[in-house]
């Protein structure tokens, strides 16, 4: 067996990797590029070796530094892992070249299977049933065009390079063609260097199930049975799972033999996955889509049913070794599911997000329960590369156990400082389709407005009351005015503030704390909140209406504090116009109301000399796609504006003034109370949303 290994990937697959290695006594070297120095894939290996800037082409995907870590850091051979150059022929004849040992098919396997074109007619060959559609290399638009009208509607453009649902599109009618084959070609040149096209019959209702296959160098060849991958987003899989609920056992044979005769015909080495189109209303009807010559991402779910490292299996047998089970011994026991975490908003239709992370908390002792994960406190999410992050597995004697384990894991799974798909796939999960099992390819689109967080898992109430809960919670003074508990010499003082939760309108709260708990109105509606305290120096716990919520946060460097509770995630920021004293006079800022945060202010609702009460919306300004309500911090009137409406405004930047009521100023008499002196400073009267 080889002594060192190189890994020529990143995040949670290079972490992964290096935890087979280290099982079997063999060193790790990573390589990095300038954005991942620190990062977990780098600390956890035995050696490692940097590659160039973050940019990809000068880093991951550069074969010329690959080979050249490799090489001098002694390794014997390289693992690719999946993406970046798990699938180039000519990094992988590189390798060998350079005299290493690339775990993975030889290159000239890598180039047919990985040529579509080329890779439906040896499967063809084979007598194995291939999508209808387009023959050949180099067709033009019309003959694409041509092909598509045959064939059609509605039909699939994919290009012939490359994976991952890049380039994809689904024509549905022939005035959509020109656009669609133009927008094919651009995203397929940018991605693969490569803007070959062919079009394809689009199944209706698919469903993508794939098999894994294990060859070794002297032509053993078995299968491990299948993973179902249909529940996908922008033709990209978030959920997999095996084995499929859909298939009996007389088509699961025949997709295992198929997948064999796949891999047979094209001398396969390795671990590989053959990929099947098939149809929801006719399961035994499956044809042949694509070959990934490589590890793939959702491999955890086969090896958690069969319990052999595939890892291991690619080693030895680029080491030489003989596959050392045959088929008959491969049974599997239960069933296993896998949900990936992106750094996405699935309310802006999956948008990559980013940041660093403030905070990580993975299901740790979890019965059947997997995670591969490269997070930890302080990674850098960038645009560098892919958003995802981590993969939580889980394994149950039946699905029904298998999805419960799922959903609590996710539960305990919280990733603060950026917006990731966590609650998005608790919701997904929890849909009685999925739950039964009917899958297709389109289903996540169908039902994305549906799939919103569960109030009853984490409700703004409970963030608000948390918010509060921080706000005032103990600090390192003694002295009572510093604290934000309400104190004052005559008694608690009501706390009135505003609270923005991010994706919602901020609301004004009225607060008092008690010895019981709290009294709090939130928009003027009463809320029952109970005592709300620190369990340690990122967890709340909080008693709102009755129910209790466990919340952990962390704040970021713009002052905004995030809250994760059953792995769904607010970030909330706090504004503090005034405080309310116990008897009838009121504290009030004299100064102007200002903008929380950079944007356009997009609408003055009051002029001049307009009479205002508190919480009155004022004006409106928009930024990051969101828009927020600037609010009268007390009763008055409108002294000045700072228009017009369609400006732009810098964060801190007066927008108007509210002189205080002239009409009713500060009652002085026996049950005024003095509060301290006035601030005369400005307000922000609103807050990031």
């Amino acid at each position: 067996m080889f002594d060192r290994v190189l890994i020529a990937n990143r995040g949670e697959i290079a972490v992964r990797i290096t935890r087979t290695l280290r099982r079997l006594s063999i060193e790790s070297v990573a390589v990095f590029s300038d954005a991942d120095a620190d990062a977990v894939h780098v600390r956890g290996a035995d050696i490692s070796a940097r590659l160039g800037p973050a940019e990809p082409a000068q880093s991951y995907l550069s074969i010329d530094r690959v080979i050249e870590a490799a090489v001098a850091s002694g390794a014997q051979a390289v693992h690719p892992g999946y993406g970046f150059l798990a699938e180039n022929a000519a990094f992988a004849s590189a390798c060998t070249d350079a005299g290493l040992v690339f775990v993975g098919p030889p290159a000239d396997v890598i180039a047919t299977m990985g040529d579509k074109v080329r890779a439906k007619a040896v499967v063809a060959a084979a007598g194995v049933a291939v999508v209808p559609g387009s023959e050949g290399h180099g067709l033009d638009d019309d003959q694409l065009a041509r092909f598509a009208t045959e064939l059609g509607f509605p039909v699939l453009l994919k290009p012939s390079a490359g994976g991952g649902g890049k380039g994809m599109r689904v024509v549905t009618a022939a005035p959509e063609l020109a656009e669609a084959i133009g927008a094919a070609r651009r995203e397929a040149r940018a991605a693969f260097g490569d803007d070959t096209l062919l079009v394809e019959r689009f199944v209706d209702s698919p469903r993508h199930i794939e098999i894994q296959v294990m060859a070794d160098g002297d032509g053993r060849v078995v299968h491990l049975g299948e993973r179902e991958c249909s529940l996908q987003r922008r033709h990209q899989k978030i959920v997999e799972e095996a084995p499929s609920p859909a298939l009996d056992p007389s088509t699961r044979a025949a997709m295992g033999d198929a997948a064999v005769a796949v891999a047979r015909s094209c001398g396969y080495v390795g671990a590989g996955t053959v990929e099947f189109v098939v149809s929801s209303e006719r399961p035994d009807d499956f044809f042949f889509m694509e070959m990934n010559t490589r590890l793939q991402v959702e491999h955890p779910v086969t090896e958690m049913i069969y319990g052999i490292d595939l890892v291991e299996a690619q080693l030895r047998v680029a080491d030489g070794e003989a596959l050392w089970f045959t088929q008959s011994d491969l049974v599997p026991r239960g069933h296993a599911v896998e949900a990936r975490i992106y750094a996405e908003d699935p309310s802006t239709g999956f948008l990559p997000t980013g940041g660093t992370v403030l905070a990580v908390v993975e299901p740790d002792g979890q019965v059947g329960v997997r995670v591969d994960s490269a997070l930890a406190t302080g990674t850098v999410v960038g645009s560098d590369y892919d958003p995802m992050l981590a993969k939580v597995v889980a394994h149950g004697a039946d699905r029904a156990q298998a999805l419960e384990r799922l959903d609590a894991a996710l539960a305990d799974t919280s990733v603060l400082g950026v917006t990731t798909n966590i609650g998005f796939l608790r919701d997904l999960l929890a849909l009685p389709d999925v739950r039964a099992g009917r899958l297709d390819t389109g289903l996540v689109e169908r039902t994305l407005g549906s799939l919103v967080p569960a109030e009853s898992e984490l409700s703004l109430p409970a963030v608000v009351a948390a918010t509060l809960g921080r706000l005032r919670a103990p600090t390192t003074s003694t002295d009572p005015w510093e604290l934000r508990t309400g104190w004052a010499q005559g008694g608690p003082r009501a706390m009135v503030c505003t609270v923005a939760a991010r994706g919602h309108a901020p609301v004004t709260v009225v607060s008092r704390h008690t010895t019981t708990g709290w009294s709090m109105t939130i928009d003027g509606t009463p809320v029952a909140a109970g005592e709300v305290a620190p369990t340690d120096d990122a967890e709340f716990a909080v008693t709102v209406d009755g129910q209790p919520h466990t919340l952990r946060s962390a704040v970021d460097a713009d002052g905004d504090w995030w809250w994760s509770s059953g792995g769904r995630v607010w970030v909330t920021r706090v504004a503090e116009p005034w405080e309310s004293g116990p008897g009838t006079r009121t504290t009030v800022h004299r100064g102007p109301v200002v903008a929380p945060m950079p944007g356009t202010l997009t609408a003055l609702l009051v002029a001049v000399g307009d009479p205002v009460v508190v919480g009155q919306a004022l004006a409106l300004v928009e930024a990051m796609k969101m828009e927020f309500t600037l609010r009268a911090p007390h009763d008055g009137v409108v002294a000045e504006v700072f228009g017009p409406s369609g400006r732009a405004v810098a964060l801190g930047e007066a927008v108007l003034v509210v002189d205080p009521d002239p009409v009713h100023p500060d009652p002085v008499g026996a049950d005024a109370v003095d509060d301290g002196p006035v601030d005369d400073g400005p307000v922000d009267a609103s807050a990031r949303g």
